[in-house]
């Protein structure tokens, strides 16, 4: 054997020494995972951007990618069907989907499950403060603004009046946030529904032209079939303060957005994934990418989720001592 080529077999044996030497799994490939978020530039898009980067970077067997998407029910079918293995879903779209309801489609989207609450969307419920509508009530016969048609926020809207029995005793219109602060001020009419996180920038923006009130709305929710009739949603506080001239407490009722896995994912790899997310290092470091991430605590995990908990889930808000509901038990 000539010179060189004992060279190259003697490093040949010295690499295989050296692998030989490696801890058990350290060979292994990384768990490459996708997340489907939302479209560009959206809320859905900032958080499976954050979650993504954060896991990549600080779990060093697993690997990623975010994927843009149409948003919550696409996220739901792309992780049901094993397309995507993490998502953002609404939970009203989370148990519409895994109870085959949702709207022209019966399927049953069973393989998604949820891991963590992360923020809400609250309804606003806008008049003028010297409009003299004092509850949701005085709006029978009301002119009520709701979002566009087909939007969330018009369904939402529907929901609620229909439950309270206004629904059909209001004179609804289908315009969006930004003309429906315009058209309060001009008294073209009487009230705007807003459906969306807070501080909402219709909502400032009929603040700075006019003095208006936001009604609470759980008590009349509570009073009807509401809450029964749609168990995904939840009340919430808008604090005082949040709006100009709104100097109280306003008690709402709010969508979820929830953080999904699909029932693939493996339980350490969700569990993980779980525990660096709401560690105190990766909940500051969620808060720096969008403000909307304050809403996520270690102690409100759960909040508003009514569908079943991945196991990992179970396990690490079990530990985190958080109290689970029989739905969120069921396997």
């Amino acid at each position: 054997m000539s010179r060189m080529k004992r060279i190259f077999a003697l490093a040949g044996c010295l690499a295989c020494a050296a692998l030989m030497a490696l801890p058990a799994g350290a060979l292994a490939a990384k768990t490459r995972l996708a997340f489907s978020g939302g479209p560009d530039g959206g809320t859905f898009q900032y958080f499976s951007n954050a979650i993504s980067s954060r896991l990549s970077k600080q779990l060093p067997d697993v690997e990623v990618s975010n994927m843009a998407s149409a948003g919550s029910v696409e996220n739901l079918r792309r992780v049901n069907s094993g397309d995507a293995d993490f998502g953002v879903v609404y939970a009203g779209d989370l148990f519409l989907g895994t109870t085959g309801q949702l709207t022209n489609d019966p399927k049953k989207y069973t393989n998604v499950l949820s891991l963590a609450y992360l923020y809400g969307a609250p309804a606003h419920l806008v008049v003028l403060a010297d409009s003299g509508i004092e509850s949701v009530k005085a709006l029978e016969g009301k002119r009520v603004a709701v979002g566009p048609a087909g939007s969330g926020a018009a369904a939402s809207a529907q929901r609620y009046f229909t439950a309270l029995g206004l629904w059909d005793k209001m004179n609804v219109e289908y315009i969006g946030y930004s003309e429906a602060a315009s058209s309060i001020g001009d008294k073209k009419i009487d009230a705007m529904w807003v459906f969306a996180g807070f501080p909402n920038s219709s909502v400032i923006q009929a603040a700075a032209s006019n003095k208006i009130k936001l009604l609470s709305l759980v008590e009349d929710a509570k009073a009807s079939s509401f809450f029964t009739d749609n168990p995904y949603y939840a009340e919430v506080t808008i604090p005082a303060g949040t709006y100009s001239g709104v100097d109280y407490d306003v008690q709402t009722v709010q969508d979820s957005t929830i953080w999904v896995a699909g029932k693939h994912v493996k339980e350490d790899v969700a569990y993980n994934s779980l525990k660096e997310i709401f560690s105190p290092e990766g909940l500051t470091f969620m808060v720096g990418v969008t403000k909307a991430a304050a809403a996520m605590k270690v102690e409100d995990g759960n909040y508003g989720i009514v569908t079943p908990l991945h196991t990992a889930a179970a396990k690490f808000w079990q530990e985190k001592g958080l109290t689970l509901t029989d739905a969120q038990l069921a396997k």
